[in-house]
């Protein structure tokens, strides 16, 4: 019996090596983590259980019978962050690059399935040369394999997908279909074509990072929700993450214990807008002040920034935020903006996340660049994604709510719960002056008239009474009482049941 149990530890012993001491000091001295060091990091201390440490590959070519390490290149198994379970599985990149195999595929598929079968969400730690090349199309199938559970797998758990070194070619599908997508600066990257193929096809120069490092997925391509500094920070705020989402779709999210006054009264926020209406402000001062203890988990923060996502937790509970940010292109909508805000409320609804929206929008971005990229389908998404949401949503207009943006912005005919209004809140069909301009026309030459003109058309429509007497707006509050106001809404809004009609799915405008 002895010698038996000594067996399972030298095995053991040989599976933790992984592609041995060599290749893991070459992985260190990249600034990064083993595959093991890293599950070890996110997970609770000693709650880790692996599964399939010992399974090996079975290619016969090209020589690789004589090189079947255990585990075969990914590490999978289950483990808690704070206690909830989450599924994980990490690509060692020290045993053949983390290509991906068909014995590797199978690992993975696993525990995706599992997953979906006990509620759980899967973390993806990605760090791979791609697929194993001696494998041939049976590794290509064990990728099909793994995108097909990540299709199955969205909407019912949610999937976290990290980047921590390479991931390429057929590779970055299965984290584009993943919810959210983090990287590492200047050790890991994604692209379908690397740069050396982009030199033969294109006669491009182009570096790896230039082409899909962590800086470009996250400010330009939006593939990425956010970049960390290095693996620990990386670690550290996916953790952070977990503990704001819901297990799965069968499960409202986390209720933490919380010590913010719901009653607290911010009398600063009654100054936050200017008294100049071209005058920019801060979107996040009020976000932070409106937050339990002023926490703010915003997803991708350096991408299509004149809007604003992200989570915070009102009364100890989940709420996904988005919000207008007049600081960056005085908070229009436009392409990018539109489908950032898009997909951040498709995953908050598909996963009974109460959405938030703070309203500071003066319309659509104008320009041949915007309706030649097709601004119509983006914007429709945005307009799309609230309308078939049907968690609480709770929508304050801070200020300027003009035009089809007015409409899209969570607004009350898009079945808002709660819509509140700042007394600063303008609801008007565009701003006086350009209204002013068309309405008056043939007084276009005389500055005073159109003055006087433009003055009466902010009397009229320049506030948000208009809108309340139709009962679009349910009250006008307050700044100050904002934070009261829109936590009681939430809680009124707890037992909250709508379902829509009958359908396979829907076509979104993709």
């Amino acid at each position: 019996m002895k010698d038996i149990l000594q067996e399972l530890e030298r095995r053991r012993a040989d599976a933790r090596l992984g592609g041995g001491e060599r290749r893991i000091a070459a992985q260190h001295s990249k600034g990064k983590l083993t595959a093991r060091e890293r599950v070890e990091l996110l997970l609770d201390e000693g709650s880790f259980e692996e599964f399939d440490m010992f399974k090996a590959h079975r290619c016969t070519d090209f020589g690789m019978e004589s090189q079947r390490p255990a585990g075969d290149g990914v590490i999978t198994g289950w483990g808690t962050i704070n206690g909830r379970m989450v599924y994980v599985f990490s690509q060692d990149f020290t045993v053949f690059g983390g290509s991906l195999s068909e014995t590797h595929a199978e690992k993975i598929c696993k525990i995706m399935d599992m997953a979906m079968q006990n509620g759980a969400p899967v973390i993806g730690i990605n760090d791979s040369g791609g697929a194993r090349i001696q494998e041939g199309v049976a590794s290509l199938a064990g990728y099909a394999e793994v995108f097909q559970r990540n299709i199955m797998a969205s909407g019912v758990v949610p999937q976290i997908s990290v980047i921590m070194g390479p991931c390429a070619g057929g590779a970055v599908y299965s984290p584009a279909m993943t919810d959210f997508i983090f990287m590492v600066k200047d050790s890991s990257y994604m692209f379908v074509t690397g740069p050396d193929v982009v030199k033969t096809v294109t006669n491009e120069h182009v570096t790896a990072e230039e082409l899909g490092g962590a800086l470009t997925h996250t400010r330009k391509s939006s593939v990425a929700d956010g970049a960390f500094e290095n693996d620990v920070e990386a670690m550290a705020e996916v953790r952070r993450l977990v503990d704001f989402l819901p297990l799965s779709n069968r499960e409202k999210p986390p209720v933490r214990p919380f010590f913010d006054e719901v009653e607290r009264v911010e009398e600063s926020l009654d100054t936050l807008i200017p008294d100049n209406a071209n005058m920019p402000y801060d979107m996040k001062e009020l976000i932070w002040k409106v937050a339990d203890e002023g926490d703010f988990y915003e997803i991708q923060e350096d991408f299509a920034k004149n809007i604003i996502t992200g989570f915070v937790r009102l009364e100890g509970q989940t709420v996904g935020v988005v919000a207008n940010q007049p600081m960056v292109l005085a908070g229009c909508l436009d392409i990018d903006s539109s489908r950032k805000a898009a997909r951040f409320v498709r995953f908050c609804d598909a996963f009974e996340i109460p959405i938030l929206t703070f309203v500071d929008v003066p319309g659509f971005l104008p320009g041949t660049g915007q309706e030649l990229g097709g601004v119509i389908k983006h914007g429709a998404k945005l307009l799309f994604a609230y309308g078939e949401a049907t968690v609480p949503k709770v929508t304050v207009i801070t200020r300027k709510a003009y035009g089809g943006a007015y409409d899209v912005m969570a607004s009350k005919h898009l079945r808002g719960d709660f819509n509140y209004a700042w007394p600063t809140a303008e609801i008007a069909v565009m701003g006086a002056k350009g209204a002013a301009e068309i309405l008056y026309r043939s007084e276009l030459g005389d500055t005073d008239k159109i003055a006087a003109r433009t003055k009466e058309y902010e009397d009229r429509f320049a506030n948000p009474f208009v809108a309340a007497e139709r009962g679009f707006i349910d009250e006008v509050i307050q700044p100050r009482s904002t934070r009261r106001r829109v936590c009681r809404a939430f809680a009124a809004l707890r037992s909250k049941k709508l379902s829509n009609p009958w359908k396979k799915h829907d076509n979104i405008p993709l």
